[in-house]
């Protein structure tokens, strides 16, 4: 696509240089309308054109080029229309060294070069300059004339997408140590049990995931992650209170294995392996902006504290204190109450 966008500038300017070459061989008395008309066609493009004369003289500049530049140039300027000049890794590059300055000193045309250009209200473009000499039939130099493309949007999809592109890799390889951590602490008795497991395991972030791919990346809402984890044990045994949270990558994923976790060992041994068992799960962001996430079962068999901890506890345990946060568990003769909690978060 860049390729193309390149060559259709080139044609372009071609076609300008073509114009102009009529315009020079024409018979005298023509000359004052072909000097309107090719001035009427540069005014005409929308890209930023000017011309100079063979000692790098401002001769001629269009409209467009006072909006690229940010300033109207001077009929006379040396080398360029605008008011500084950077190298794209932010070096300054002077205008005596600028592409139409080596264009017309080399008398060959500049291509495939990048540059930045500072208005002098202090905002900057990226663009691609396209200096191109002017000669006589005897190939005398005449001058140049130059089209600047503003390339700054295209430069700024490049940079997201190699933001975004780190992102994947890093949200990638933060899912991969998690899988691996998944894999190495899961236990069970036979191969069904194990695979219903780490089956379930991997869904809880399977779905954090799908959220992130849904929301572009902004974060996962933790209602949502929440409601995916508890949909199969139904609305009338499970209650969620608390204002809807946008989570970032870590803190999701530590939110859908808790929960998941929590409500696992639930129906396994607890209030919701009985038929009157509930779950109450709220959650809220406290005045030191730390999200607070309350787990409480009732109706369910007594219960009482694990003298081994299995890998549910241990995921819980591991990742809370990867995100610096803390927990607390009490078992109940009601059921197990659990607190969660995650520093810095805000609302």
């Amino acid at each position: 696509m860049l390729n193309l966008l390149r060559r259709s500038e080139e044609a372009d300017l071609e076609s300008i240089l073509a114009h102009h070459a009529i315009r020079n061989t024409a018979a005298p008395a023509d000359t004052a309308s072909q000097e309107k008309q090719f001035r009427d066609l540069l005014q005409a493009l929308p890209a930023a054109i000017y011309t100079t004369d063979a000692e790098g003289r401002i001769t001629f500049f269009n409209q467009a080029c006072i909006e690229f530049a940010g300033r109207t140039p001077e009929i006379g300027d040396m080398w360029c229309v605008t008011w500084k000049l950077f190298w794209p890794d932010g070096t300054p590059l002077r205008h005596e060294d600028c592409p139409m300055a080596i264009a017309l000193k080399e008398n060959r045309p500049v291509r495939d070069v990048e540059a930045i250009a500072e208005r002098p209200d202090g905002s900057r473009i990226c663009f691609m300059p396209y200096p191109t000499p002017l000669r006589d039939d005897e190939g005398r130099l005449l001058g140049a004339v130059n089209m600047l493309v503003d390339i700054t949007t295209r430069k700024q999809a490049e940079e997201h997408m190699m933001l975004l592109t780190g992102e994947v890799d890093h949200r990638s390889n933060n899912l991969l140590a998690v899988i691996q951590a998944m894999l190495r602490l899961t236990k069970a008795d036979t191969a069904e049990e194990f695979q219903t497991a780490f089956q379930g395991r991997l869904r809880a972030l399977a779905n954090v995931q799908r959220l992130f791919s849904v929301s572009r990346w902004t974060g996962a809402s933790i209602q949502t992650i929440i409601h995916e984890e508890l949909r199969p044990y139904g609305s009338t045994r499970v209650s969620m209170s608390g204002t809807d949270v946008r989570l970032p990558a870590s803190l999701a994923q530590a939110i859908a294995v808790a929960v998941h976790e929590l409500a696992t060992n639930a129906a396994k041994y607890g209030s919701l392996s009985g038929p009157k068992g509930k779950i109450e799960i709220s959650w809220q962001v406290d005045a030191a902006d730390s999200l607070v996430l309350q787990w409480t079962e009732s109706g369910g068999p007594g219960v009482a504290e694990p003298t081994r901890k299995g890998f549910g506890i241990d995921a819980i345990d591991g990742m809370v204190r990867t995100l610096s946060g803390r927990i607390m568990r009490q078992w109940k003769p009601d059921g197990l109450a659990c607190e969660l909690s995650f520093p810095g978060i805000g609302a």
